[in-house]
C-alpha cells in the first residue's frame, strides 16, 4: 500500500512537471509582447525596459524556465546575492523554513504562481483563491446532478430494456452526448433566463454573489447557480445514464446473477445488492474524467452566463495577456484532476473487494 501512494505521489508531480512545462512552452512561443500588453496605451520605451528588467522578459528562455520552476517548487534554491526578479524576498513567499548555505539560501515555500500582470499589486494565488471555490461549487453541483440522474435513469432504462421509455431515455442521451457546453449555455440562458423569466424567476446572467442595491454589501443568490449547473452537467448526464444502462445489463447477463436467481433471491436484492455495485465501477470511472473536464469546460458556461469563476478569470486574462494568471489557473486545475484520479481510486478500493488483494 505504502509502495503504491509512493508510485502515485512521484507520478504525480511528473504529472504536474510535464503540465507547467507544456504550459511555460506554448505561452512563450505566444505573439505578442507582455510589456506592451502592461504598458497599455502608454508607448514609452523607458518604461518597458524597466518592466523587461522586473519581470524577466529580456533573460534568456532558459533563465525564465529555471527561475519559473523555482518559483513553483516548494523546495526552492535562491542566491543572496542575485540581482533578477526571482531574488530572494521574504515578502513574496509564504516561507515555512528557511536555512543559508554560504551564499545560498533553501527555503521550504508554498508554490509561488506570481503576480497578475494586469492587476498590479495582485497576486495570482489570491484570485484564484477567490474565483476557484465558485467554479468547484458550479463543478460538483453539475456532477450531483449528472451522477443522480444519469444513474438513476441509467438504471430504469435497464429495468425496462428494450421497452418504449428505454428507447426513448437511449435517444435523449444521444442527443445531450452531441450538444456542445457552449451552444446549450447560449440556449438555456435565453429560455429559461429570458423567455420563461417571468415564470422560472431565474437571471440569463449572474453570480453566486451579489450587491445589494440599498448599499447593504453582498448577498447570496443560489438560483443563480440552477442554469450553469444545469447546462454543465447535460453532456455527463447523458453520457452516464448510458453507461450505467449498458454496464447494469452487462451485470444482469453475468453468471453470478443467474446464480443468484436460481437460489430463490429476489429481483431487488439481486439488482441493489449484487449487480448495481459492480455496475458502478465504469460508472466512477467516467465520473472522475468528467469531473475534470467540466472545471476545465466551466471556462465556456462561466463566461456566458457571467458566473464569477477560475473559468470566466482564464477568458479574461488570455485576453490580456496576463500569462501568470494563465498559468497558475491550469497548474491549479491539473492540481485538482489528479485529487480527483486519488479520490477514485479509494472509491474504487471501497466498492470492489478484489482490488483489495
Amino acid at each position: 500500500m505504502i509502495k503504491a501512494l509512493l508510485y502515485k505521489s512521484f507520478y504525480s508531480l511528473l504529472v504536474l512537471w510535464g503540465v507547467a512545462s507544456l504550459v511555460f512552452v506554448l505561452l512563450s512561443i505566444l505573439p505578442g509582447d507582455p510589456a506592451r500588453m502592461m504598458l497599455g496605451q502608454r508607448d514609452n520605451e523607458l518604461l518597458h525596459d524597466i518592466i523587461q528588467d522586473k519581470y524577466g522578459f529580456n533573460l534568456p528562455i532558459h533563465k525564465q524556465y529555471a527561475y519559473y520552476l523555482n518559483d513553483l517548487s516548494p523546495i526552492s534554491i535562491h542566491a543572496l546575492d542575485e540581482r533578477h526578479f526571482t531574488c530572494f524576498k521574504e515578502q513574496k513567499y509564504h516561507i515555512f523554513a528557511q536555512k543559508d548555505f554560504s551564499n545560498v539560501k533553501l527555503i521550504l515555500k508554498a508554490p509561488y504562481l506570481r503576480m497578475s500582470f494586469v492587476r498590479t499589486g495582485t497576486s495570482v494565488s489570491s484570485i484564484i483563491l477567490d474565483t476557484l471555490p465558485n467554479t468547484i461549487l458550479l463543478a460538483f453541483t453539475a456532477m450531483f446532478i449528472a451522477l443522480v440522474l444519469g444513474i438513476s435513469l441509467g438504471l430504469y432504462s435497464a429495468i425496462n430494456y428494450n421497452k418504449l421509455i428505454d428507447q426513448l431515455l437511449s435517444s435523449i442521451s444521444v442527443f445531450g452526448m452531441a450538444l456542445p457546453s457552449f451552444f446549450s449555455a447560449i440556449l438555456i440562458a435565453w429560455f429559461f433566463g429570458f423567455t420563461l423569466a417571468e415564470f422560472t424567476g431565474l437571471n440569463m446572467t449572474g453570480s453566486l454573489y451579489e450587491v445589494d442595491d440599498y448599499g447593504n454589501g453582498d448577498y447570496i443568490q443560489l438560483k443563480n447557480l440552477i442554469l450553469p449547473a444545469l447546462t454543465l452537467g447535460i453532456r455527463p448526464l447523458a453520457v452516464l445514464m448510458q453507461l450505467s444502462r449498458n454496464s447494469v445489463l452487462d451485470e444482469l447477463s453475468k453468471d453470478y446473477v443467474r446464480t443468484a436467481r436460481a437460489k430463490g433471491l429476489s429481483k431487488h436484492r439481486i439488482l441493489w445488492r449484487h449487480a448495481l455495485p459492480n455496475a458502478l465501477n465504469p460508472v466512477i470511472t467516467a465520473a472522475s474524467g468528467w469531473m475534470a473536464s467540466m472545471l476545465a469546460g466551466a471556462v465556456f458556461v462561466e463566461y456566458i452566463f457571467g458566473w464569477n469563476g477560475l473559468g470566466k478569470e482564464i477568458v479574461n486574462a488570455l485576453n490580456h495577456m496576463d500569462l501568470p494568471l494563465v498559468t497558475g489557473a491550469v497548474l491549479t486545475l491539473s492540481f485538482c484532476f489528479i485529487i480527483i484520479t486519488a479520490l477514485t481510486d479509494v472509491m474504487y478500493y471501497m466498492l470492489d473487494p478484489r482490488i483489495r488483494t
